[in-house]
Formats: C-alpha cells, sequence, structure tokens
C-alpha cells in the first residue's frame, strides 16, 4: 500500500447528517479513504441514498431525528467506539431580529448546538470514544466571522459550537482526543437547484468571493479528512476557514 498519512484505514466514523449536502459528501469521500461509515439522519430514502453511495462494505446507517431525546438516545445506544464523529446536521431559518421567537430559537439550536454538544458529552463520559479520536464540528464563518440580515439564530448556533469545541479541545486532550470545527463559507448544494435563488443573483453573489465561486461539497470533506486523520495528529481547538477568500474583504 503506498503512503498516505491522510488514509482513514482501521477508524471507525460518525457522520451525523448525511443524507444530503455536505454530510453526504462527507461522509462518500471519508469511504473512499478507508473509513467503516455510520451514517445518521432523519430521512430515511435520502439516508439510504447516501448509503447505496459508499465504497468499501460494513457500513451503517441510523435514522434520528436530532430534535428528539428519545432519538439521540437511541443513536448513542447503538454505537460501537469511535474514532471520529462530524457532526453536519443542522438547520437555519432566516428572521430579522425583531421576529425572532422562543420557538424558533429554540429548534435551531437544540439542532445546531445543544444536541451535537450532548452527543459529544455522551460518548466521551461513556467511553466511546477512543483514545486518539477526532471531533469535528461543521460550523460556518456565519456567527463567527461574519454574518447576514436575518441570519442572527444560525449565527449564534455557530458561534456557541466555536465557543464549546475549544473548551471540549482543553479538556478532551486528557484522553488524547482532538475537538475542531470546520467553517465554510457558501457552498453550493441542492438548495440551489429549487429555483428560489435565480442564476443572476448567484452569479451576483459569486462577486463577493476573490475567487469567484462557492464552495463545493467535497471540498468541506477534504478538510474533514485531514482533522479525521493521523495528518492532524497535533491539531486542537482549531477553526479551520474554507471560504473561497469571502472574509478577506
Amino acid at each position: 500500500m503506498s503512503y498516505n498519512p491522510f488514509s482513514l484505514e482501521e477508524k471507525t466514523v460518525l457522520v451525523t447528517g448525511a443524507s444530503s449536502g455536505i454530510g453526504r459528501a462527507i461522509a462518500i469521500e471519508c469511504a473512499k479513504l478507508g473509513a467503516k461509515l455510520i451514517i445518521s439522519g432523519r430521512n430515511q430514502n435520502r439516508l439510504q441514498q447516501t448509503f447505496a453511495q459508499l465504497s468499501g462494505k460494513n457500513h451503517r446507517f441510523i435514522l434520528a431525528d436530532l430534535s428528539k431525546q428519545t432519538e439521540i438516545d437511541h443513536l448513542i445506544d447503538t454505537l460501537p467506539n469511535l474514532d471520529g464523529v462530524v457532526h453536519c446536521a443542522g438547520f437555519t431559518k432566516s428572521l430579522p431580529i425583531q421576529f425572532i421567537n422562543a420557538n424558533d430559537l429554540s429548534a435551531i439550536m437544540q439542532v445546531n448546538f445543544v444536541s451535537p454538544t450532548l452527543i459529544t458529552q455522551t460518548l466521551y463520559k461513556n467511553k466511546k470514544l477512543n483514545k486518539g479520536a477526532s471531533i469535528v464540528f461543521i460550523s460556518s464563518i456565519s456567527g463567527v466571522y461574519c454574518s447576514a440580515i436575518s441570519g442572527g439564530i444560525y449565527s449564534a448556533s455557530k458561534g456557541a459550537i466555536n465557543g464549546i469545541a475549544k473548551t471540549m479541545a482543553i479538556e478532551m486532550a486528557t484522553r488524547s482526543i482532538r475537538v475542531n470545527t470546520v467553517c465554510p463559507g457558501m457552498i453550493q448544494t441542492s438548495i440551489f437547484d429549487e429555483g428560489v435563488i435565480s442564476e443572476d443573483q448567484l452569479k451576483e453573489d459569486t462577486k463577493k468571493y476573490p475567487l469567484k465561486r462557492y464552495g463545493k461539497p467535497e471540498e468541506v470533506a477534504y478538510a474533514v479528512i485531514y482533522l479525521l486523520s493521523d495528518a492532524s495528529q497535533w491539531v486542537t481547538g482549531s477553526n479551520l476557514l474554507i471560504d473561497g477568500g469571502y472574509t478577506l474583504l
């Protein structure tokens, strides 16, 4: 076998939010590099589509809606010991500050921040994270480096993730467990195929990026692979920025 410091052979990795977009790309690319995948999501049909695209054998999928504690408990109970966890599950809702309400605030924070935090805590307490394991939170430039009109709740949830990840990195280092975040800018996913945003609007928006395009889900996946692999054994508590230069301007 040729030398590859980014290999994920012999690593068991959980990817939440794997039914579409960035989560699907991460699962597919990790499998190509030899990881044994456990993928999770709340939509069975889309999760099975991801599952069908995984290279290799011995992968599993577990249905779980991270807004429901019973399903979170089931997910954790059925997991084996892990070498990697990638928290991709999340959603957003555009609301100007004056229209934010407690229900929307609670719903977004629950899935984007509370659930991944408590899942990680429970795995750690139950010693289901192997020594040297890597935890990766998919965060965002929003709420960490910048924000946008009507993006307050989402920004808050991602800012919170970056905050808790740094404390986790310090506390979990005693078991050589690393904790990092990946902070993407705009990524080209299926949401753009729905026609809500016109081609002209998209073209104009990409001008805000020095590289003149949005990112691809696979490009986020490659960054995650680096953080899961032994190539990043001395990297913890970092926020890996992937934004095509957006925050430079």
